[in-house]
């Protein structure tokens, strides 16, 4: 379900002071029905283990495979555009206190880095010679009195090529990827018993 920026900038994550040169792309919420405030850990275990590319639905394996064409064919993914060559990595921004926490969770079949993880949120990034993004996730009560997910895409493109991908990708987030990444992350909540017992 998609949401307004506000309920991203409303809460006092951490990541606010760490990325204050990004931009809010997209806030989305996911149902994680009977979670507890403690459960962020059993959700990004049940995302490590049920979360991976790999699980998504076919029209949206091609648009990965479209993406890493494309990107092979213009050198937007080579080495010298990632994380730690052509930008810093966010971690090099982590204060004292957050450089002491665990770095975070990998999840397999992505590109994204582990940033820092809280027993309430986690931060994991990418970059290449289109963009510098962080994907924020946030645990959350929900009106229900229950807890749910949220993911938000923060965003830096680089330059105007990296302001003309951001727009031509966005049709696809809203109409594919986010409905897939939808049904895929709240599948992970309903199996997290499989995930727990791998932590």
């Amino acid at each position: 379900m998609r949401l307004p920026a506000t309920e991203f900038t409303s809460r006092p994550w951490r990541i606010h002071d760490l990325a204050p040169d990004f931009t809010v792309e997209d806030v989305w919420g996911f149902r994680t029905p009977g979670a507890g405030p403690h459960d962020f850990p059993i959700m990004l275990a049940a995302l490590q283990t049920d979360g991976g590319l790999d699980r998504n639905p076919p029209l949206v394996h091609f648009l990965f495979e479209v993406r890493w064409k494309l990107g092979a064919l213009f050198g937007w993914d080579k080495p010298g555009q990632g994380i730690g060559a052509r930008i810093p990595s966010l971690r090099d921004r982590l204060p004292p206190d957050l450089r002491e926490t665990r770095t975070g969770r990998a999840f397999p079949k992505t590109p994204f880095t582990p940033v820092y993880e809280l027993d309430d949120e986690c931060a994991i990034e990418l970059a290449n010679k289109t963009v510098h993004a962080i994907a924020h996730l946030g645990w959350v009560p929900a009106p229900n009195g229950e807890y749910e997910l949220r993911m938000t895409a923060l965003v830096k493109p680089n330059g105007l090529c990296g302001q003309l991908y951001m727009a031509g990708i966005k049709p696809f987030r809203y109409l594919i990827v986010y409905p897939a990444m939808t049904q895929q992350w709240e599948r992970a909540w309903r199996n997290r018993d499989r995930a727990g017992s791998k932590q």
